[in-house]
């Protein structure tokens, strides 16, 4: 598959720009590898993670009416995961340490993420994706009141099972 080459080559271009850089990872909103170059983790279950992180992330900025998903920053003691949108389809995760200069994480992490969304977008088509359309810019929607809920309160949503069995520890 060329995307996965091309889009491989872009992440090792990646880790040379960015000091400090541990792993980088490409995939489909739906959470499917497109490309990975993550020594420490594994991809499957990576990718799986931002989509789940993503789909939160596409609601929490469609509840504070801050516009269409952009990026997610998360901070843990041995350093950082960023995720950004890669056009319609795609994200790009990347793991780095703790020391890494963050402004230049961010800098790096958007051409690239713009250089994927080129590259998916040339090898596959635009679109796609369950997130797809939350990625797309578009208009927002009209909020309207439920009167019998108080103002400042959201709205209460049935939980939903999880789409994805837990692999189980051998021995366990």
């Amino acid at each position: 598959m060329a995307v996965e080459t091309d889009v491989l080559d872009e992440l090792r271009r990646l880790r040379t720009r960015v000091p400090r850089l541990a792993g980088t990872l490409a995939a489909t909103v739906d959470g499917l590898v497109l490309a990975h170059d993550v020594p420490d983790a594994e991809p499957e279950g990576l990718a799986a993670l931002t989509a789940a992180a993503l789909g939160v992330a596409h609601r929490m900025t469609d509840a504070a009416a801050r516009g269409p998903f952009r990026e997610l920053l998360v901070r843990g003691s041995q350093g950082y995961i960023a995720t950004y949108a890669a056009g319609t389809t795609a994200v790009l995760t990347l793991l780095a340490d703790d020391r890494v200069n963050v402004g230049r994480l961010h800098l790096e992490g958007r051409r690239s993420g713009a250089r994927i969304a080129e590259l998916v977008d040339t090898h596959i088509g635009p679109g796609g994706g369950r997130h797809a359309d939350r990625l797309a810019p578009r208009e927002p929607p009209a909020r309207t009141q439920d009167p019998d809920r108080p103002i400042g309160t959201l709205p209460v949503r049935t939980p939903q099972p999880p789409a994805h069995r837990p692999r189980t520890q051998p021995g366990g």
